[in-house]
């Protein structure tokens, strides 16, 4: 284990150091506000504050530190009673509507009553910098004088430590460096570098010191006094970017997600909640979207994963490939830039791997945590393969094609030389360095593989779905082969996909247990658990048809079906715990995977019944956002589905589950020779009437198509056409 002996994490010795996130404080008492712009988040509660002690990851957050941990608006010394907190369709602004409560009368000053001064919060984030204006008018008969205060301060904690982690030994907090108008807060880490947050007022405050500035208001009846402040955060190189004021910033802002948006299809429904719905999801995802020198690349989510992951944003990638596949080549085009080259144990890097995830704190610096640049994911390298057919498949891109063959290569090299540790024809993980993942699938808690009796399985192991994106893996680069001329090459990975899906079959399926084992530990011992994993096999293809029906069977099940959606685990298992992370739980990106798979083997009526849960449970959370998971508990009449407390949202694969689950009801593919989108036996589900997609695109073509309910199956009708694009409907 590779520690800095300048600060060190406590990890109790009879555990593994899995990186759970402390669960102090509800995220559902919080109500939290999030907004994102590229490497910049904030999470704030409903007033617009950040308050230590309500909920642990309030802040401003840069590149993996906490630039602002408090920051709290109060008038006449009390906190302004809230009036409405919401944040903009399109993910924008966020904008909190106060008032005040009864304010006493002093000495010399007059009583106010409660409801005449009205304070508006508008803020959002952009270029590294949090921009708000407080807009606050009085609606009193009378002329008052307010004192508006804000107190502020950054702790700069790493966050790993704002998740949980304990460290023995920190940095060193700077003076505040207070002038008229500005304020810079510093923070000297163990590391070298030099972090700052600099906070800015106009007008200039009353009064101003490192933590606190006041604004004495003069406001005659019926005025109105305006405030700007700005919170910039600046890492090892001082930003030395022109500062923009907030108007020009919030224009620039708001153009960069219409221009994100504008690439992707439309959808728009006869139903008004799936559109609240879809359409917070889609401002999600653009305002995830990073940009990367690669191209769009989206961070998997607020707040504890706002950073390059590779296994998320390859799912991602997957889910809106059909709608905007420039996310899909942003991140194939970023995780081939930085594919490991060579053996480091210290990252569980090994030559053609696929990135994990890139850490940019104080502690992933120091090696405190092991993810400054870690590889260790046991399927994001088959999943690379995959996405780089399916982006071909879609788009037909020869030349990005060939500019990612040199890393399909070496993935596939990885494969074969590093990812089968046996060579039993099957790719295993373990870790090489003591403190880095245990598990390296997606379920990578440290309990969630185990065998039936609940016993931890020891590894190497080999996971039920790996083997299938393996399997997807092999078949996608004997595709892009043949794209490129290599007709050998392509019959070779198509053997080699033949030969693992028979030793996959032979190995894997469990007749008594009537679906696939969830993985072989070390020993080649079967873990007879059932798990939604098994539904990996359909959206990779691995299955079998006769299988896939017993696999289906066991998903559907009460057992496994909530009735909002697929749980991880069945409740008849060992470890069913319906409020895990990874034990019980519903995750919708699992559940989408999933709906892909069952409509790739026939089973529209399965795949209505994963949509319509997922849509429903969307309507009970807050501004129809679905949640990185929530907890696994059976659906019951009139009532929501249950949250998990710290679960992340906004999360990429989760915003995207819906736009996947759309296209798996509807058959929806593209055939890139003939030039036409295809519907494959299109279905509706039952919330929606007719559905109107504008903007199909196969390259700077497109087509706009209505599709109409009709009994159990859908009319569809074009639109408009844009070139040369045709369509073709399979009933």
């Amino acid at each position: 284990m590779s520690i800095s002996e300048a600060a060190r994490v406590s990890v109790p010795d009879d555990r593994e150091p899995d990186y759970v996130i402390a669960a102090s404080a509800s995220q559902i008492e919080t109500t939290p506000r999030t907004l994102k712009h590229d490497d910049t988040f904030a999470v704030f509660d409903a007033h617009g504050d950040a308050v230590p002690g309500l909920a642990s990851n309030h802040g401003v957050f840069h590149r993996d530190t906490r630039h602002l941990s408090h920051y709290f608006l109060t008038i006449e010394g009390v906190r302004p009673l809230l009036l409405s907190s919401t944040v903009r369709d399109d993910n924008a602004t966020l904008t909190c509507d106060l008032t005040n409560p009864d304010l006493g009368a002093a000495e010399g000053v007059a009583e106010i009553l409660h409801d005449l001064i009205h304070i508006r919060r508008s803020r959002f984030l952009y270029r590294s910098t949090c921009h708000e204006c407080i807009s606050v008018h009085n609606y009193d008969v009378e002329p008052r004088n307010i004192a508006l205060a804000l107190s502020f301060a950054a702790d700069f904690a790493d966050l790993f430590e704002v998740r949980g982690a304990t460290r023995l030994r920190r940095g060193t907090l700077r003076a505040p460096d207070v002038a008229r108008d500005t304020v810079r807060l510093a923070y000297s880490g163990l590391d070298g570098g030099q972090r700052m947050t600099v906070l800015r007022f106009e007008p200039a405050p009353t009064t101003l010191s490192g933590g606190h500035a006041l604004f004495q208001l003069d406001l005659p009846p019926g005025g109105t006094q305006v405030l700007y402040f700005e919170v910039r955060c600046e890492g090892h190189v001082p930003d030395e970017t022109p500062k923009l004021a907030f108007r020009r910033a919030l224009r620039l802002s708001r153009a960069t997600l219409r221009a994100r948006a504008a690439r992707a299809t439309q959808v728009v429904s006869s139903n008004q909640h799936f559109n609240d719905a879809l359409r917070r999801a889609t401002s999600d995802l653009n305002i995830l979207v990073t940009d990367t020198p690669e191209g769009s690349y989206p961070y998997a989510g607020v707040p504890w994963f706002s950073t390059v992951f590779g296994r998320d944003a390859l799912i991602t990638a997957f889910q809106t490939l059909w709608m905007d596949p420039c996310i899909a080549r942003g991140v194939l085009l970023h995780l081939a830039a930085n594919q490991a080259d060579r053996l480091d144990p210290a990252a569980d890097a090994e030559p053609g791997k696929i990135l994990h995830e890139v850490r940019f704190g104080e502690m992933a610096e120091l090696g405190e945590v092991p993810f400054r640049r870690y590889y260790g994911s046991v399927d994001s390298t088959p999943l690379f393969v995959m996405l780089a057919g399916a982006h071909l498949e879609r788009t037909g891109d020869l030349d990005t094609a060939r500019l990612l063959w040199p890393s399909v290569q070496a993935a596939l090299g990885w494969i074969t030389d590093h990812g089968d540790r046996d060579g039993d024809g099957f790719v295993e993980y373990g870790r090489m360095r003591g403190d880095g993942l245990v598990n390296q699938g997606w379920k990578d808690s440290h309990d969630s593989v185990f065998h039936a009796d609940g016993s931890l399985a020891r590894g190497p192991i080999a996971l039920v779905e790996v083997q299938g994106y393996v399997y997807a893996a092999w078949r996608a680069a004997a595709a892009i082969a043949r794209q490129l001329g290599l007709d050998g090459e392509a019959s070779a990975f198509e053997v080699r996909a033949e030969r693992l899906k028979t030793a996959f079959d032979a190995a894997f399926f469990d007749a008594a247990l009537g679906t696939y084992v969830l993985a072989l530990d070390g020993e080649k011992r079967p873990c007879r658990v059932r798990t939604s994993n098994a539904g990996h096999t359909l959206f990779s293809g691995i299955a079998t048809p006769e299988r896939a029906e017993a696999v289906v069977a066991q998903l559907m099940c009460n057992s496994s079906f909530t009735g909002w959606g697929v749980r991880t685990l069945a409740s008849t298992e060992a470890r069913y715990n319906p409020m895990s992370y990874h034990n019980g739980s519903v995750w919708p990106h699992d559940n989408a995977m999933i709906a892909l798979g069952l409509a790739r083997y026939g089973f529209r009526a399965e795949v209505a019944r994963i949509f319509e849960g997922l849509f429903r449970a969307a309507i009970y959370f807050d501004l129809r956002r679905l949640p990185e998971l929530f907890c696994g508990f059976t659906r019951q009449r009139s009532q929501g589905p249950v949250s998990y407390p710290v679960a992340c949202a906004p999360q990429a694969w989760a915003a995207a589950a819906p736009l996947a689950l759309l296209q798996a009801t509807l058959g929806l593919g593209f055939d890139t020779a003939a030039r036409r989108v295809t519907f494959d036996r299109p279905t509706m589900p039952d919330f929606l009437d007719s559905l109107v997609l504008r903007g199909l695109r196969l390259g700077e073509d497109g087509i706009d198509v209505k599709i109409q309910r009709a009994g159990t199956s859908a009319a569809l009708s074009v639109l408009e056409r844009r070139g040369a694009v045709g369509l073709k409907v399979e009933a």
